[in-house]
């Protein structure tokens, strides 16, 4: 992975870390047409990898924890009809998920004062509005 947040230095994940696994990809077709195993299916073990220092593995298993089966992260591609370009698709989707389970949570947001110009104002619409419903009263004959 190329540096980003939360990876300043950039990501290498060992080849020894993934497992790919490949099968008949889904989709229309007649007699002899998809038996090529072009499917692709990329598992990383994240709870167990040695690539992730301590608290990155704590933030990408709390980020994609709906994601993971087991601490493991599973990719499927199967968009192409090469393998080869499967796999390509697979790495690039599972480089991106990491990507963003490893980046900082954005900053708090600080609410700001309101300027004493906008309190004049509100208060003033206030009185207003009130002297605008207090002239809807009954009709009083003089």
């Amino acid at each position: 992975m190329r540096p980003g947040p939360g990876v300043p230095r950039g990501l290498t994940v060992p080849a020894g870390e993934l497992v790919e696994r490949f099968s008949r990809s889904p989709g229309p077709g007649g007699q002899s047409v998809n038996t090529a195993d072009s499917r692709v299916e990329l598992v990383y073990d994240a709870s167990s990898s040695a690539s992730l220092s301590e608290a990155q593995r704590r933030r990408v298993l709390r980020n994609l924890d709906g994601r993971l089966v087991d601490g493991t992260l599973v990719v499927t591609a199967s968009e192409h009809r090469s393998q080869h370009r499967n796999r390509v698709a697979a790495r690039e989707r599972m480089a991106d998920l990491l990507r963003e389970a490893l980046a900082p949570p954005p900053p708090k947001r600080h609410p700001t004062k309101p300027t004493r110009a906008s309190q004049r104002r509100r208060v003033e619409e206030k009185k207003q509005r009130g002297r605008t419903k207090a002239l809807r009263g009954p009709v009083r004959g003089d």
